[in-house]
Order: structure tokens, then C-alpha cells, then sequence
């Protein structure tokens, strides 16, 4: 800014900038970065080579961009591949507004997500003793295994903010310390921590322990319960292990894994387990008898091997040992 030009020319050797003329805005305007010289502009080796490294830098995000720029013109200009016969086809995209329900997904700042398990009225929600309802309700059992206080700070410092019109922004590990929030809670004229009693909406009783009030920021998820329904009786098996697939493309089956199993044998429910572990998954001669069994309307009949105990034995096998039955 404060060194003269020497002349800056252009890879044609014509002048862009004047011997002698000062760099302001409106000469450096006027220069054409791709073909400019990059040497010699000011005379002082320092600052001639730190232009350089500018121009250089400058011009391979330009070429980035135009080479990305140059894709998106090509495909936007050959579009999409139609079916046979088809001239145009145009595409309409309806946007529908979805209230929050139960199974939908919400998350705080702090890691604290979790899936919406009730909606009632606002008269059946938890109030304070000014009769002001409580908009959600939370599991505390979601902070101290997870450890992250970040969401009771959070909690207690914008009831603090809400009631004293002020916004405070706290950055991580450079942010308000215990003392510091337990001076607006003061402040702000509110009970420590927000530890309060709330009343329940139903009954209008006083709950025997105090809970933790405040304001947080929470928002809804993209993980919608709608998205996410799914049901099957039939469908596509895997071809090795002849159990049901997995997940709600391939209209698979829901997972019963070892931790369920573990759950049934606690609780001692055996033929429900075993319904599970070989009709209702990879016994393949047992599941087709039960799907013509319930059409007539017979008994279900008795469980077989499942195809899974096979694949074991020829894993084994493959191993060099081999299993015979008696």
C-alpha cells in the first residue's frame, strides 16, 4: 500500500499498473489476475515475494472453480437421462409441514438427544408455582453417565439470561465458570441452580423432590418416526444364511440380537424363543409349514434345525473337521 508501483505489466508485456502510481483499489480493479506478471511489482524482495504466493494461490482456487463451474453447466446442459419414448418429464416436489410426535428426534447442544416418549396437554405438564407449565421434560439419567454438565449450565443460565433480558455467550473451555453463573442466578433473583418444586399438571400435588428448571435450546431432528415405520411378516431372505434381511429397503426383519436372547432366557420364555431363533427366521422348512399351517388354519408345528446351525458345520468343515450326526 505504501510502496509505489515499478511498473506492473501483463504476461503480453503491456501495462497495467504505472511506474511510479499508487496501489489503491480502483487501479487493482482493473488488472486481469489470470494473465497478470507476478514479478517485480513493488521492487522490495519481501513483499514481491508474498504477491507472488497470492497470485499463485489465487489462481489454482480459480481454476478449481471454473473447472467445478464448467461440470455443473455441462450436466445441467445435457440434464437427465429419460426413459424410452419420453420427451420431457417434470418433476414436482411437495413440502409437507410435520407437527412434532412420539418416536421423533430431538437434540440439545450438548450431545443430549433422545426420542419423544409422550405428548400430552399443556394443563397436564408439570408447573411451577406460579402455574407457568414446563415445556418438555427430560431423564436425568441422561446426564451423569454421559457426563456432559455442558446442558445444566445451559439450563440455568438462560432461565438467568430470560430473566434478566441479557444473552451470554459461552465458548468451550474459555466459558463461565460456577461462580460466574451463580452471580446471575442471583441476580436474576431465581432459586440455586433452578432447583425448584414443580406440581403435577394431573393432580395439582407438589412432587417430594425439587428438579432442575431452566431454558435450553432444542431442536427436531431429520430422524422422523414417519421415515422410520416398519412392519414385515414375509419377505426377502438371505441366500447363505436363509435369515430375514436387514432394514427398511430391503423390507427386512427387526434384529432379535444376542442381548434380546439374553432378556427371554432371564425371563424364562423359551418357546417364545424358540419361535424366534428358528419359525420365525432361517428354519426353512419349519417357517413354510407355519405360513400353510396358519392359511388352513392348523396347529403350528414343532421347530426344526435352523440353516444356521448347517453354515456352522460347513464353516467347520471348510476348516478340516469334520462333524458327523448320530
Amino acid at each position: 500500500k505504501d510502496k509505489p508501483s515499478t511498473g506492473v505489466t501483463n504476461n503480453f508485456g503491456e501495462m497495467q499498473i504505472g511506474k511510479g502510481a499508487k496501489f489503491n483499489a480502483k487501479n487493482l480493479s482493473t488488472i486481469d489476475y489470470q494473465n497478470v506478471n507476478p514479478l517485480g511489482w513493488t521492487g522490495d524482495d519481501k513483499i514481491d515475494s508474498q504477491i507472488n504466493t497470492l497470485l499463485h494461490n489465487y489462481n489454482i482456487k480459480f481454476n478449481e472453480e471454473l473447472g467445478r463451474y464448467k461440470r455443473e453447466k455441462f450436466n445441467i446442459s445435457i440434464g437427465d437421462e429419460l426413459p424410452a419414448g419420453v420427451l420431457k418429464l417434470a418433476k414436482v416436489y411437495i413440502a409437507v409441514k410435520r407437527k412434532l410426535k412420539v418416536g421423533d428426534k430431538m437434540a440439545g447442544r450438548h450431545g443430549n438427544k433422545g426420542i419423544v416418549a409422550k405428548i400430552v396437554r399443556a394443563e397436564d405438564m408439570p408447573f411451577l408455582e406460579d402455574g407457568t407449565p414446563v415445556d418438555i421434560v427430560l431423564n436425568p439419567l441422561g446426564v451423569p453417565s454421559r457426563m456432559n454438565l455442558g446442558q445444566i449450565y445451559e439450563t440455568v443460565l438462560g432461565w438467568a439470561g430470560l430473566k434478566l433480558g441479557q444473552k451470554f455467550a459461552t465458548p468451550i473451555f474459555d466459558g463461565a465458570t460456577v461462580e460466574e453463573i451463580a452471580e446471575n442466578i442471583s441476580a436474576a433473583k431465581l432459586p440455586t441452580f433452578g432447583h425448584t418444586y414443580l406440581y403435577d399438571g394431573e393432580t395439582g400435588e407438589r412432587f417430594h423432590q425439587k428438579a432442575t428448571v431452566g431454558v435450553i435450546y432444542m431442536i427436531k431432528l431429520h430422524h422422523m418416526v414417519d421415515d422410520k415405520m416398519h412392519a414385515r411378516s414375509i419377505g426377502p431372505y438371505s441366500l447363505i444364511t436363509q435369515q430375514p434381511l436387514g432394514g427398511k429397503a430391503q423390507f427386512g426383519g427387526q434384529r432379535f440380537g444376542e442381548m434380546e436372547v439374553w432378556a427371554l432366557e432371564a425371563y424364562g420364555a423359551s418357546n417364545i424363543l424358540q419361535e424366534l431363533l428358528t419359525l420365525k427366521s432361517d428354519d426353512i422348512i419349519g417357517r413354510a409349514k407355519t405360513y400353510e399351517s396358519i392359511v388352513k388354519g392348523d396347529n403350528i408345528p414343532r421347530a426344526g434345525i435352523p440353516e444356521s446351525f448347517n453354515v456352522l458345520v460347513h464353516e467347520l468343515r471348510g476348516l478340516g473337521l469334520d462333524l458327523k450326526f448320530e
